[in-house]
């Protein structure tokens, strides 16, 4: 088994939106701009827009960047280019695990309650938060959360297009096929209703474990999670492992839509689904 080292990325997000006929204007905001954290380094990053119209950035209410931008004048299609370079490093070991009533103890009056409620996405019968006290029945929170996406995992199977980007968890488990974004989901609602503090995490997945060098390939957005277990833990259901140097972060929130990647609203007749490639090279 290879040795986890540091690797250094870089990134490459195109999505194009054409439109039916050309819109009078739009106005967007995009959150595709890596973060620096502790395990990982943005040492470059820069939004591109075309047609060419003047950006801005700042930071969200959860910590995200945002890049804005205006088109006042009419345009056919619509062109956003995040380009990025991160270095990431593997993670350490979690902390020890707390026990269930020091969660709550911490959760109590913090801000971890903002992630201990459930969302219109993130709502499931108690039928199904019950089950998932059974799978996790004597475990402590590391165990539990692992338990918890197992599960879903176990129920939803990966399959791209099997869903929309406004399916619910609830949905995505009737369905039992969904994408990362409803299996992250689902795991959200069942730790969540069982007390444990649990995030939605944007960003990418590097599909290749042992990239070779400068060779550019194909790959997507990435959604997994992070719960609250005496520090914040990462945990990727969809692949049924830890979050590690091959996953980078662009933001997090309560679900999908607190750090939508692209978001906005445009003046004109209905269009198709966007275009969106994701290119990945590792330089180092």
């Amino acid at each position: 088994m290879a040795t986890a080292v540091s690797r250094r990325l870089r990134i490459k997000h195109v999505t194009k939106v054409s439109y039916a006929q050309p819109a009078a204007s739009s106005h967007n905001e995009v959150r595709m701009t890596p973060l620096t954290l502790p395990g990982q380094t943005t040492l470059d990053a820069r939004v591109t827009v075309s047609p060419s119209t003047p950006t801005w950035s700042y930071w969200d209410y959860w910590g995200t960047q945002v890049t804005g931008f205006d088109l006042i004048d009419p345009h056919a299609d619509l062109t956003i280019t995040a380009s990025s370079l991160v270095e990431t490093s593997p993670p350490g070991p979690p902390p020890p695990a707390p026990t269930w009533a020091e969660v709550a103890e911490s959760v109590a009056g913090s801000r971890l309650l903002e992630f201990a409620g459930a969302t219109a996405r993130t709502t499931v019968p108690a039928a199904l938060v019950d089950k998932a006290r059974e799978a996790a029945a004597g475990l402590d929170p590391h165990e539990t959360a692992v338990a918890v996406a197992a599960l879903v995992a176990d129920r939803v199977g990966y399959l791209p297009g099997a869903t929309g980007v406004n399916t619910s968890a609830a949905e995505a488990w009737e369905q039992g096929a969904g994408v990362c974004q409803d299996i992250a989901h689902l795991t959200i609602a069942l730790l969540r209703g069982l007390g444990l503090p649990t995030r939605y995490v944007s960003g990418y997945l590097h599909p290749e474990r042992e990239a070779e060098l400068h060779r550019p390939v194909a790959g997507q957005s990435h959604a997994w999670i992070e719960y609250w277990a005496g520090d914040w833990c990462g945990y990727d259901p969809t692949n049924r492992t830890r979050a590690d140097e091959s996953h980078v972060v662009v933001g997090r929130g309560r679900d999908y839509d607190d750090v939508t990647p692209h978001k906005g609203i445009y003046r004109g007749v209905p269009g198709g689904p966007p275009e969106v490639t994701v290119e990945f090279t590792r330089v180092a």
